[in-house]
This record gives structure tokens, C-alpha cells and sequence, in this order.
């Protein structure tokens, strides 16, 4: 089985429209995919209306939630959410009107900085999907500001940089009560890096998280031996994926390139179809 549970589209900051990423998907000859937008469920449905070309292909209605934490930033990912769920769709419009209003601030800082980016092409470049730092990285480089995605978030506004800009989030129990609330299946997203890991989980596992990435872009044999066993101690499903967003590859890695064990993917359907999903 070829699966890959942590792609992005148009919905958010993603290159390729839902329809695209399926058939993408589908030439790559994946089994099973999810759609994982940053806090937005709209790509969902246009995707799996292409996934009815293509039977061989699973797609997992899904979402990614960014919450906030004293020291950084927590994703949480959910699995086959009902994603017309109006509570859900309602706390996600309210994300990405913030996303907006940051993506305007940044811009202002840019200014100040002599970085005179054009918002009108920022916005353009979003479409339909929320604006993201990647739309306004893409129009620093096509403006010559920046070489590349990578010198614009190393320099300017990455986490910690002069232009960047925090903007409203969750904190992270919240959104994986948003996820259960929607009927999702939640998912502590490429947590290699969060300090004190550990308890992080064992907080997050009595709110209701049912697994963690395991299987990620960048991660060595170490870390995702660290992380099965983590996974296999508070008993939660060591899920994966490439964070795919189509831009380049210092923005995720490519669609299918990581390797998920049969059995994460098996797990993660099985407990859906257990809770009725």
C-alpha cells in the first residue's frame, strides 16, 4: 500500500487545486491520500468528486489545524472529519480571516523594511485559499526580494524574524476537541521537535488524540525510531506523510515520498470505520 495522509492544496497554501492533487495521486499510483489543509475543510469535497475517476485511490477527508504553544507553534491533524460540520467550518473561517489580517501586518513590516511587496499578487496567488506566508514568500521571489522560499522564511519571516507576525490560534487540546467534535480522528502532527515531548502526548492523549506522525519529510531513522516507540507506549497510530504543497522542495517534500507502514494506514481506516466515519 502507497499512501500519503498530509497533503496541501489550493484550499490553503498548496500549489495544485484538489482536483489536480487527486489526479496527481492517482498517476503516482497511491492507494490512499488525505487532504489536510491548513484550517480549512473547502478542497474536500471537489477532491473526492475527482476521486470517483479514479476508485483505486482512497481520499480521507482531513485538516490541519495550527495551535499555539508558549515556545512555538503545534499542527494538529484530523482524520475523516465530517467537513460539514458547521461548528467546524465556522471555527476554520475564523483562522483564516486571522491569516488574512497577518498576511496584511506582514506585508506593512516588509514595507518598513524598503520590501515593497505587491498584497494584490499575494492574494492572487492565495485564490480561493487562505493567504499563507508561502503566497507571500512566492511574491518576494517572483519580485526579486529573495532567491528562493527557503531565504525568504530564513530571513525574513520565518518564526523569530522581523517580519513575522503572530496571528489568533487555538491552543492545541482545543483544536483536538474541535477534530472529535467534528467527528474527526486527531492526530499530533511532526511532533519531533516539541520540547518535552512526552508529556506533551500524555496531555494530548487524554484529550483525545488517537496517534502521531511518524513518518515525515526530513525525519531519520532515529527519530522515527523515537517516535514509533512513543507512539507504541501511550498506544496511538504512528501516521505519516510528506506535507506536500507543490511549491518547492524546501516546503515539504515530494507527493508519496515518505514511507507509511501498511498497517499505521490499515489502523487509522479501521478505527474510522469503528467510530462510524
Amino acid at each position: 500500500m502507497r499512501a500519503d495522509l498530509h497533503l496541501h492544496t489550493t484550499a490553503s497554501d498548496g500549489r495544485l487545486t484538489p482536483k489536480e492533487l487527486v489526479r496527481r495521486a492517482a498517476e503516482l499510483k497511491l492507494d490512499v491520500i488525505a487532504i489536510t489543509d491548513h484550517d480549512s475543510v473547502e478542497g474536500i469535497q471537489p477532491a473526492l468528486e475527482e476521486a470517483k475517476n479514479h476508485p483505486q485511490l482512497t481520499v480521507i477527508p482531513g485538516v490541519e489545524i495550527n495551535t499555539d504553544v508558549p515556545k512555538g507553534e503545534v499542527h494538529i491533524l484530523g482524520y475523516f472529519v465530517n467537513y460539514r460540520d458547521p461548528e467546524l467550518k465556522r471555527a476554520l473561517e475564523e483562522l483564516r480571516n486571522s491569516r488574512y489580517e497577518r498576511g496584511r501586518r506582514m506585508i506593512d513590516k516588509l514595507c518598513v523594511m524598503n520590501i515593497k511587496v505587491n498584497w494584490n499578487r499575494v492574494v492572487e496567488l492565495a485564490g480561493n485559499g487562505s493567504v499563507g506566508r508561502p503566497h507571500i514568500a512566492q511574491a518576494m521571489q517572483e519580485q526579486g526580494f529573495v532567491s528562493s522560499l527557503k531565504e525568504a522564511f530564513d530571513i525574513y519571516i520565518g518564526r523569530n524574524c522581523p517580519a513575522y507576525v503572530e496571528r489568533k490560534k487555538l491552543t492545541p487540546v482545543e483544536a483536538v476537541k474541535l477534530v472529535l467534535d467534528a467527528e474527526g480522528l486527531p492526530v499530533l502532527a511532526h511532533p519531533a521537535d516539541i520540547e518535552s515531548l512526552e508529556l506533551f502526548i500524555q496531555k494530548l492523549k487524554r484529550a483525545g488524540i488517537i496517534g502521531i506522525e511518524t513518518y515525515y519529510n526530513g525525519y531519520d531513522s532515529s527519530t522515527i525510531a523515537r517516535l514509533e516507540k512513543l507512539a507504541e507506549r501511550h498506544d496511538l497510530i504512528a501516521s505519516g506523510g510528506s506535507d506536500f504543497h507543490g511549491i518547492d522542495d524546501s516546503i515539504g517534500a515530494s507527493m508519496g515520498s515518505v514511507d507509511i507502514p501498511r498497517d499505521s494506514v490499515e489502523k487509522l481506516i479501521r478505527l474510522s470505520r469503528q467510530k462510524g466515519r
